[in-house]
C-alpha cells in the first residue's frame, strides 16, 4: 500500500472502530517497511534495544514512515532524510524514569535546580506528554538530559544510528510509552485527526 492508496482508505472509512482497525493494521502489527523481508534482523534490532534497557523485546516497536513506508500527514516517502521512531512500551522502564523525573520535580520546587525559561516551557511541554502516558526524552531541558539520560539514552541511540545497527544509514530516535493501551490511544488519535483533516480538506 502507498500513501495515495493508505489516503484513500482512510478517508473511506465511515465508523471508528474501522479507523481503529486500519490504525493495527498497518503501525501497530506486522514488520516494518524498514524490515521487510529481513524479519531476523528486526528481531535482532529489538533485542539489542530491549537487552539494554532491562525489557522484553516484543515491548520494541518502529513506529512512522519507517513502519508504513512513508508518513500519511507529510505525504512523504520514507527515505534517508526519515528517522526511526522507536516507540518502547514498558509500564517498568516508564516508571523507571519517572522514578528520576520526581527527583529533577523535586530539586525545582526547591529551587535548587536552576533551568532557563526556554528549559521550562521545554519541561513543560515533555510533562503533558507524560501525562497522556509518553515519555519523551528529547524534550526535558538540556541541563538535565547531560546528566541523568545522557549515557543511558541519548548516546545508546546514537550508538545504532547511521549504519551502526541492522536497521541502516538512519538517525534512530524513541520514545516510551507507560501501556500498550497508551501506545494504541495515541496512535488511534493521529489517525482520528488525519482523516478529520482530510474530511475538511487541510
Amino acid at each position: 500500500m502507498d500513501v495515495n492508496e493508505f489516503i484513500s482508505s482512510l478517508q473511506e472509512i465511515k465508523d471508528d472502530a474501522a479507523v481503529i482497525d486500519l490504525c493495527r493494521k498497518k503501525v501497530l502489527h506486522g514488520t516494518p517497511y524498514i524490515f521487510e523481508g529481513q524479519e531476523d534482523k528486526y528481531y535482532e534490532f529489538r533485542k539489542r534495544i530491549s537487552e539494554k534497557f532491562d525489557i522484553a523485546f516484543h515491548e520494541v516497536f518502529i513506529t512512522g514512515s519507517a513502519k508504513l513506508g512513508f508518513s500519511p500527514r507529510k505525504r512523504k516517502i520514507f527515505d534517508y532524510d526519515s528517522d526511526i521512531d522507536v516507540a518502547i512500551v514498558s509500564q517498568n522502564l516508564y516508571d523507571r524514569i519517572i522514578d528520576i523525573i520526581c527527583i529533577y520535580q523535586m530539586e525545582l520546587r526547591r529551587a535548587r535546580r536552576k533551568v532557563t525559561y526556554d528549559e521550562l516551557k521545554m519541561y513543560h511541554s515533555f510533562l503533558e506528554y507524560t501525562a497522556i502516558g509518553w515519555i519523551r526524552p528529547d524534550k526535558l531541558p538540556i541541563s538535565f538530559k547531560v546528566n541523568e539520560l545522557k549515557d543511558e539514552w541519548f548516546d545508546f541511540f546514537k550508538s545504532i544510528s547511521y549504519g551502526k545497527s541492522e536497521v541502516g544509514d538512519y538517525k534512530v530516535t524513541a520514545g516510551i510509552f507507560k501501556t500498550y493501551q497508551h501506545f494504541e490511544m495515541y496512535t488511534v488519535s493521529g489517525f482520528r485527526d488525519l482523516k478529520k483533516s482530510l474530511e475538511i480538506g487541510v
